[in-house]
């Protein structure tokens, strides 16, 4: 049977601003059949029909049933006990040469993010939180070609979708390197991602799976080459 995504309802909004101001078990609980309705279903949609779109395209991301983040928050080590997250977000992994192993490294890897919380609404992606070898094989690079680099996060499509890449951040060049180094901010980088805000007419319309494979499409050079780093 095929999957469709009719969009996310107006509701959907009111609900998590609801949540916002009332994140209990109690008051979830009594609205959970909502919140499935509103939100959990739409998402799993979301996911599957852009599955379906990342394959007609050849786009090399994963989506499907096990992209949605859950709404419940691991609340285990915080010292905010709120039982639920704000909003709901899917991500995607990447599926080409290069791909992750298992669910933790999926999340940690390379891939697509989606984000959908009232007034922060995006798209994005990239390398987040990498593991060590992974993240000094990207200053190797940049090092070492960063002609190679700059041809990918300065290519005029990808400029004009997301701007600069961009992550959390050194505050001077990584030891091995001068301060004064040419592609210092690019070495300072923990993370390498691109994003773009997304308006709240995209995320409800029917046309959000191509909204965000058109996005993933024009950053999937990006991604490929952050894929292709040993790690």
């Amino acid at each position: 049977m095929t999957t469709t995504f009719e969009g996310f309802d107006v509701d959907a909004i009111r609900f998590l601003l609801e949540l916002r101001a009332n994140n209990d078990r109690a008051w979830f609980q009594s609205r959970k059949a909502e919140y499935e309705r509103l939100l959990k279903e739409p998402l799993e949609a979301l996911c599957m029909v852009l599955g379906e779109r990342f394959a007609e395209r050849k786009i090399p991301l994963r989506a499907d049933a096990r992209s949605p983040f859950r709404i419940y928050r691991d609340i285990r080590f915080s010292k905010d006990k709120s039982p639920y997250k704000t909003h709901v977000s899917a991500s995607f992994g990447w599926a080409g040469e290069g791909s992750p192993k298992g669910r933790t490294a999926e999340v940690h890897g390379v891939g697509g993010y989606f984000h959908f919380q009232p007034d922060e609404e995006y798209v994005g992606g990239g390398m987040w939180q990498p593991e060590r070898p992974r993240l000094e094989a990207w200053r190797a690079l940049v090092s070492r070609e960063p002609a190679r680099v700059h041809k990918v996060i300065d290519a005029p499509a990808f400029k004009k979708a997301f701007g600069a890449v961009d992550g959390g951040r050194l505050q001077r060049a990584p030891a091995g390197f001068p301060a004064d180094h040419p592609e210092a901010e690019l070495l300072k980088l923990k993370d390498v991602t691109f994003g773009r805000q997304l308006t709240t007419d995209e995320v409800l319309s029917p046309r959000l799976p191509d909204v965000l494979a058109d996005a993933f499409a024009t950053a999937t050079p990006l991604m490929r080459l952050l894929a292709e780093l040993p790690s």
